[in-house]
């Protein structure tokens, strides 16, 4: 029971570190517990997205779109933009001429490009606007759905690791190689039971909707990659909170 107890520790402090920039320290162990307990993503997507809905509780005094630009900042500087070059070398694969082999190539290649841009710049202008919508709901609402986005995207991250393959060497395979799919029943459990329980409530259709925006870079790399890599996973990280933010503030709205 003891060791089991370090374990979650270490994992946890682990998906912190690697998914944050809370400062968390870093002890032997901490990175191998993590890449074996998938369920330390959404743990992890609970708490650092609950210090990032901070601002959201300002909305009654301050104005939208200053709501909405600590929104964004919180995002940031809680989950760090590693994940954002991510976004990038997927925006250049997306946009290159050629087979797998070629957008491997331009995954890897340091170089910027328009496709790169491109993809971070609508990126954060969907979170930025996200962050509007959000400071137009009720307070608890906009960081239920807050929390809920950053809950499904990291779950969604978690299915990559028990599920995904990948196709050489690097981060992604960390991640696979460690995970076994056995291990994806406990983060599956608790979320999917949690969502169920809450439908519609519209931090729920977020949990769903960052799940969903996780799915679609993962079936484009499976297609186009021959499976994920880094790259991937922190391009995932990035869309699934902005479908999942975007698919609480619809689901508001329609209700």
């Amino acid at each position: 029971m003891v060791v089991s107890v370090k374990r979650w520790g270490r994992a946890i402090r682990g998906a912190l570190g690697f998914l944050t920039r809370l400062p968390v320290g870093h002890h032997d162990g901490d990175w191998d517990a993590f890449r074996s307990t998938p369920a330390a993503f959404p743990l992890v997507g609970l708490a650092a997205g609950a210090v990032a809905a901070l601002p959201l509780l300002a909305a009654d005094v301050l104005a939208p779109p200053t709501v909405a630009f600590g929104y964004l900042l919180a995002v940031y500087a809680v989950m760090g933009i590693n994940h954002l070059d991510g976004v990038a070398d997927l925006g250049d694969a997306l946009v290159v001429h050629g087979d797998s082999d070629r957008r491997r190539e331009v995954l890897k290649d340091t170089t910027t490009g328009v496709g790169a841009i491109l993809a971070v710049a609508i990126t954060v202008a969907g979170l930025a606007l996200a962050g509007l919508g959000l400071a137009s709901l009720p307070v608890l609402t906009a960081v239920t759905v807050a929390i809920g986005a950053e809950v499904g995207a990291k779950f969604g991250m978690a299915s990559m690791a028990c599920f995904g393959r990948a196709p050489y060497e690097g981060m992604g395979r960390q991640f696979t190689e460690a995970a076994s799919s056995g291990s994806w029943l406990v983060p599956a459990a608790v979320v999917l039971s949690a969502a169920t329980i809450g439908w519609p409530h519209p931090a729920t259709v977020a949990v769903c909707g960052g799940i969903g925006g996780v799915s679609l870079p993962w079936y484009w790399a499976n297609r186009h990659l021959g499976g994920i890599n880094g790259d991937i996973f922190g391009a995932a990280n990035e869309l699934g909170r902005v479908a999942g933010v975007h698919a609480g503030v619809i689901a508001w709205t329609l209700l």
